[in-house]
């Protein structure tokens, strides 16, 4: 093995002393590093220190479960991509389709066969790198895009798409779905692709618009989400008031009712960050409060 290359790091979550010592010798055979967490707690404890490549999961444990467990990771954005492999006694479609559905890609049966796993692993790892690179780059990009299925469910999202729904309302982390109206409208556009207007949502004085870009899978289908006149607001703030664009920015989300921590959360910056911001703002219109901000804000692109 080329050890210039970083070792994959496994992260098995097992509470039989018996099967971690199988699992540990055969993944360390591989050339890959294990991490162990003897229950759920343990894992969601280890996972804030570090990332692993990918996750070993016991489906039946004392205390927490591995599907619960599973559940928690997958709402942790940063974790979102790391695939889950399950591995129970438990064999019925039943228990397969709650893996799965916990997010879960791959059941395993005990007693695992080593060699097998440390394949499957592989594969999992190749295909999750891959989906990992390409999400990157549309991140990278600053763009506002999103996947979703023929039924509307989203399946991934760039972070500043997320943002975009939060703010509005939209359980991105918690039910992975777009609103209602927006489900419906997906659900009619992949029927006639291509061919399909864009889908104007209405949210008090914001309006956000939803098209269709392309069919990526045999059930995936990308979309861009964009704010009408979003763009044009914050850089009239900017020109009229003298401010930075992320003033401009911050001042904006101000102007339409959120929180400092909200506005944090929205433009993934710290709360902290926020009130500098809000420091200088205040400064520069020569305003000592949230209200006075808004009402000048509000007289500049009305």
């Amino acid at each position: 093995m080329n050890e210039s290359h970083p070792r994959d790091i496994v992260l098995v979550v097992e509470d039989s002393v018996d099967n971690l010592g199988m699992l540990m010798q055969a993944l360390e055979e591989a050339g890959m590093t294990v991490l162990v967490a003897i229950d759920g707690d343990a894992a969601l404890k280890l996972v804030e220190q570090i990332t692993p490549d990918i996750i070993l999961m016991d489906a039946i444990m004392p205390g927490m479960d591995g599907f619960e467990t599973t559940r928690l990771l997958k709402r942790n954005d940063s974790l979102s991509h790391v695939p889950v492999v399950f591995m129970t006694g438990l064999s019925e479609t039943e228990h397969i389709v709650k893996g799965l559905g916990a997010g879960g890609v791959d059941y395993v049966t005990k007693p695992v066969a080593p060699d097998e796993l440390v394949a499957r692993i592989r594969v999992h790892l190749a295909n999750a790198r891959a989906s990992q690179g390409a999400r990157m780059a549309l991140d990278a990009t600053g763009r506002y895009l999103l996947a979703v299925n023929s039924a509307g469910e989203l399946l991934w999202a760039t972070p500043q798409a997320k943002r975009l729904l939060a703010a509005e309302g939209g359980h991105v982390s918690d039910h992975l779905a777009l609103p209602l109206q927006a489900r419906v409208w997906v659900s009619k556009a992949t029927k006639s692709i291509g061919g399909s207007q864009p889908m104007i949502m209405e949210a008090g004085q914001r309006k956000l618009q939803l098209s269709f870009l392309a069919r990526t899978g045999p059930d995936q289908y990308m979309l861009r989400l964009t704010e009408e006149n979003a763009d044009a607001a914050q850089q009239m703030l900017k020109e009229k008031l003298s401010l930075t664009n992320r003033e401009a920015e911050v001042l904006l989300w101000l102007a339409r009712g959120k929180s400092n921590k909200d506005i944090a959360e929205i433009l993934a910056l710290s709360p902290r960050t926020v009130n500098k911001h809000l420091e200088q703002i205040y400064s520069k219109l020569g305003v000592e409060n949230r209200a006075s901000a808004t009402a000048i804000a509000t007289q500049a692109w009305s």
